[in-house]
């Protein structure tokens, strides 16, 4: 074992997020840690280092052990470029063989200060490291000069990981690691984590990155920590079948307790006919009860329905839209119509919001036509989580109203909110102080509190435990109206989508039937070629090539019929997509 816990338990305030918690991570395990946002994942990460005191329990680890940790939260305040980011994962050397960089590569520096970092790294037997840095920093495909604070939310998160790379860890806990990578980058940081030669554990809502790197899945729920072997699906099935067998167990002990409190109400005559145990056992049955802590309600996620839209949601034609010298959108047209379900996949900076933006007459188009259609009333789910961050969850939701009317039905804003797993106490406290999760639902639960037949989602799933994400996901595919979702989710992208908008690289944008499997299996096909008769041209016989007149009789009457093969093959296929 190199890290582990033995009958940890931890309270904060009136909450045990740890109640005599057990685990063990062993040698190159990948173990993926799992929960509802708020259960203590990121507490148990901070135990585990050293950071959180617990109430009782010990903390073990292995001599010498070294542990390399990304949180969650991107630093707000931190400076120097790619370079110094990643070799402070080294320590007080890190900083020496960054100045020793800094100062190397500008000829003008003093070489007597020059002379005396060297000196230094050579006491401290440090220049491996330098190459350590470099190695990282070209794994991950980061940009060494650049300015960490000039950097996209998801390149910052892969510096990151690159500080808690360099140090070589036994031990490597990773916070939401794929929060706001692109999938290019979500891939990328499964082959290095996939070559990880030490222990890994990780918090994850990303169920394909999970399905691909987890060989162990912890679940943290009301206090307890439970394991479940062979990765993703094992722990849903066994999840799902212990939590069936909490509630048949629950359901008994109700009954008894049910039957023993309508007994000793009838009487002390009856208290007198029977044993003193029973009334004994009754105590300890209303303890047991006062101690079960019950498992928190699901999100209950409702859109409410405008009218519908017009068929034609959005036509753009011949649509180019520039950034300086950068064309991020090239000659692109499409039609979307009612109840279509349409994802933008792309790198980040591909210029997905910008074609949100316009598709939805936002913004104008540097050349093309875009055409909205009529009656369009839409919700809007915002990657930058705009909220008045002194504002109240109920004052963000009701506007200065007690109530809001969901589907006709008329509730209290507090009762809406708890919907969405929000506590009366919870929801009253300022925006500034709520987590990540807390942000997503509250701006899914004033998306959702307004009709709309158009819904529009950039990344939503950022922050989202899985049930809530389920819930979203069903609530998506069941919604009559128009849906335009950009994600990084590849699982939720297959789940919900019918379409996918592909930025390819320079403007190009490839429009394709399904969701990111689908993009998958069509990108090598001319999916963008019109049905089209073949040209006769085809049918005509091809003049023998130096190849072909090697070819036996039988290879040459295959050559032979293989255009007309072709043609009906093209045709089917344009057949069946036109079904779909």
């Amino acid at each position: 074992m190199l890290i582990g816990l033995k009958n940890v338990s931890l309270s904060v305030g009136s909450t045990q997020l740890l109640d005599q918690v057990q685990f063990a991570l062993e040698s190159r395990e990948r173990v993926c840690l799992m929960g509802r946002n708020g259960t203590g994942k990121s507490t148990l990460f901070r135990v585990l280092t050293g950071q959180q005191a617990t109430d009782s329990g010990e903390v073990v680890r292995t001599n010498d052990i070294r542990i390399g940790c990304m949180n969650q939260e991107v630093p707000a305040n931190q400076a120097g470029d790619v370079y110094d980011v990643v070799s402070q994962g080294l320590g007080e050397i890190g900083a020496l063989v960054a100045r020793f960089h800094h100062l190397a590569a500008n000829a003008s520096n003093d070489l007597t200060e020059l002379g005396k970092v060297q000196a230094r790294i050579d006491a401290l037997d440090g220049w491996v490291l330098e190459s350590r840095i470099q190695s990282i920093i070209s794994r991950l495909k980061l940009p060494e000069s650049a300015r960490f604070a000039d950097l996209s939310g998801g390149l910052k998160r892969r510096v990151l990981l690159g500080q808690a790379l360099v140090a070589d860890p036994d031990v490597l806990l990773l916070d939401e690691p794929t929060n706001h990578l692109d999938i290019p980058s979500i891939a990328l940081l499964e082959e290095v984590l996939l070559q990880y030669p030490g222990a890994l554990l990780f918090i994850s809502h990303d169920r394909a990155f999970v399905r691909r790197l987890a060989t162990r899945v912890c679940d943290l729920d009301r206090g307890k920590l439970s394991s479940w072997a062979g990765g993703y699906d094992a722990w849903v099935t066994g999840k799902a079948e212990a939590l069936h067998a909490e509630e048949r167990q629950n359901a008994l002990f109700d009954k008894k307790l049910a039957e023993e409190e309508a007994w000793i109400r009838k009487g002390v005559e009856a208290r007198r006919t029977r044993s003193a145990g029973r009334v004994k056992e009754l105590m300890a049955l209303r303890e047991t009860f006062r101690n079960r802590r019950e498992r928190e309600g699901e999100a209950k996620v409702v859109a409410q329905e405008a009218e519908r839209s017009g068929k034609l949601v959005v036509e753009v034609t011949g649509v180019t839209h520039r950034y300086g010298e950068q064309t991020v959108i090239r000659n692109f047209s499409a039609l979307i119509q009612r109840g279509e379900k349409i994802g933008l996949i792309g790198e980040n900076g591909a210029g997905k919001t910008t074609l949100l933006q316009i598709m939805l007459g936002r913004l104008a188009p540097d050349t093309g036509e875009v055409r909205l259609g009529t009656k369009m009333e839409l919700g809007y789910f915002d990657q930058m989580r705009a909220l008045v961050e002194e504002q109240t969850s109920v004052e963000a939701i009701g506007g200065g109203k007690e109530f809001v009317e969901i589907n006709g039905v008329r509730k209290h804003v507090i009762t809406y909110l708890q919907d969405f797993l929000f506590t009366p106490d919870r929801a009253r406290v300022p925006v500034r102080v709520l987590s990540g999760g807390e942000r997503a639902r509250l701006l899914l639960a004033r998306m959702f509190s307004r009709p709309s037949n158009v819904l529009v989602l950039d990344e939503p799933t950022n922050d989202l435990d899985l049930e809530t994400l389920d819930l979203l996901e069903e609530q998506l595919v069941e919604y009559p109206g128009t849906v335009l979702l950009v994600s990084h989710d590849r699982e939720f992208l297959d789940n919900v989508v019918t379409r996918s908008l592909v930025f390819e690289g320079d403007g190009r944008i490839g429009d394709y039937v399904g969701g990111y499997a689908d993009w998958l299996r069509q990108r090598a096909l001319p999916i963008n070629t019109p049905p089209a008769r073949a040209p006769q041209t085809r049918a005509t016989p091809v003049a023998p090539t130096a190849a072909a007149s090697r070819l036996n009789t039988k290879d040459r009457r295959e050559l032979d019929n293989l255009p007309g093969r072709i043609e009906k093959l093209e045709t089917e296929r344009n057949s069946l997509i036109a079904r779909m």
